[in-house]
């Protein structure tokens, strides 16, 4: 069935919206949709899965515990090894920032 990532957005979006596109044993694919949330100051995703992230729309800031920070627009995509320490520190609270998320273990 053909799909848009970019439709069916949520007008009221009080909390992130993570949406399972694919799931396999090897593979985990997401559409996450934020609007102005962030990932708590003093909490860290430490995750067992290298994950690729790209920012379709939107924008967003990911915040590495090393203290170095990317700002992401459409199109830039960012790959998070396994236990690579990150948090997102900003969402654009005025548009949803639309994120595809690709999942694996090695």
């Amino acid at each position: 069935m053909l799909q848009n990532l970019l439709t069916n957005l949520p007008q009221n979006l009080t909390n992130e919206l993570f949406e399972t596109l694919v799931d396999s044993k090897s593979v985990k694919i997401e559409r996450i949709l934020s609007k102005g949330q962030h990932t708590p100051a003093d909490e860290w995703y430490d995750q067992d899965e290298h994950e690729w992230v790209m920012v379709v729309a939107g924008a967003a800031r990911i915040v590495f515990e090393d203290g170095n920070e990317v700002v992401m627009g459409p199109g830039d995509h960012l790959l998070l090894p396994a236990h690579r320490r990150h948090r997102v520190s900003w969402t654009d609270p005025e548009q949803t920032t639309v994120w595809l998320a690709v999942h694996w273990t090695e």
